[in-house]
């Protein structure tokens, strides 16, 4: 879960599914850029290969493990936040084939991620899928917690 600090506060990276499927949804659609792992693989270097396959972007640490959320589906979600300031206009995503329309036999490729954006806080919550929310609560928790750097001026 990538995070930046914006004028107006706390923005977060998220991306919204390409395909037919997802076209017309935008409010509760969003999601952090993910992917699935193989047993025995490595969780974060599998998070960093699915964030550069989905967005053609690659992410650079340091990386703040977040708890792991369940999801309505039972799927177990894994999640670092790192800060970032990655433009969003720029993604290229990988694709994926489906028959479409169903039952066409036609098979066509569609974007895994069809756009990207930066969102404030409550934006975030709005377009994120329902399960992905917990993240937010813990990156702002992640924010609070952490000793702010002090600047000392020189006279």
């Amino acid at each position: 879960m990538l995070y930046r600090g914006a004028r107006d506060g706390l923005e977060v990276f998220l991306v919204h599914p390409g395909g037919p499927l997802w076209a017309g949804r935008d409010d509760g659609a969003w999601s952090i850029p993910k992917g699935e792992f193989d047993e025995g693989e490595d969780a974060l270097e599998a998070a960093k290969r699915e964030f550069g396959e989905e967005t053609g972007l690659s992410v650079a640490g340091p990386f703040q493990p977040l708890e792991p959320v369940r999801q309505p589906s039972g799927k177990l979600v894994y999640a670092w936040a790192a800060r970032s300031d990655a433009d969003a206009g720029a993604i290229k995503s990988n694709t994926f084939a489906m028959e479409w329309p169903k039952g066409s036999g036609r098979t066509l490729e569609f974007p895994e991620v069809d756009r990207a954006g930066w969102f404030p806080v409550a934006g975030a919550r709005r377009k994120l899928l329902k399960g992905q929310v917990p993240f937010v609560d813990q990156l702002q928790r992640y924010l609070s917690l952490r000793p702010r750097r002090r600047t000392v001026s020189k006279m």
